[in-house]
């Protein structure tokens, strides 16, 4: 059991299991092939403050998520991570993978110096919500996107 930086030739397995609910399904676009999700891969591989996790169980990979380190003006400068596109297999889900996963992330992030880890969840993933409760998330500020 690892969290591990993924590899290119996982990104396949990676959109298996982002793609793998209701409204996932409704954002991506599969028939686009992987070379769009190749080329997001080498851009996140390529930045310092930006990881592609996967976590690893027997030899599979059974969940994934983003890292991003931001850094910020506010609190003397103190760094942020922001946690993204969290996923367990969805077969596999209630036996704590994803939060012995986000516990490795939170742990990475402690060890870069972050003062607090944040992401942004679907307000109809209320399943989520009770899992990042669970974990010590707390709904501390209101999240606003606008569609670019």
């Amino acid at each position: 059991m690892a969290l591990r930086e993924a590899r290119r030739d996982e990104v396949g397995r990676i959109l298996d299991m982002l793609v793998d609910d209701d409204l996932a399904r409704t954002r991506e676009d599969l028939s686009v092939g992987l070379e769009p999700y190749l080329k997001a891969f080498d851009e996140i591989a390529a930045d310092p403050d930006n990881f592609l996790y996967v976590w690893e169980e027997a030899g599979e990979i059974v969940g994934s998520l983003q890292l991003t380190f931001i850094p910020g003006i506010a609190y003397q400068g103190a760094w942020l991570a922001q946690v993204e596109s969290v996923r367990v297999d969805s077969t596999l889900r209630g036996q704590r993978i994803g939060e012995k996963m986000m516990q490795a992330a939170m742990e990475i992030a402690r060890r870069r110096g972050c003062r607090s880890m944040q992401l942004k969840t679907d307000k109809r993933r209320v399943a989520a919500h009770r899992f990042y409760q669970r974990l010590g998330f707390a709904h501390s500020h209101e999240a606003m996107t606008i569609k670019l």
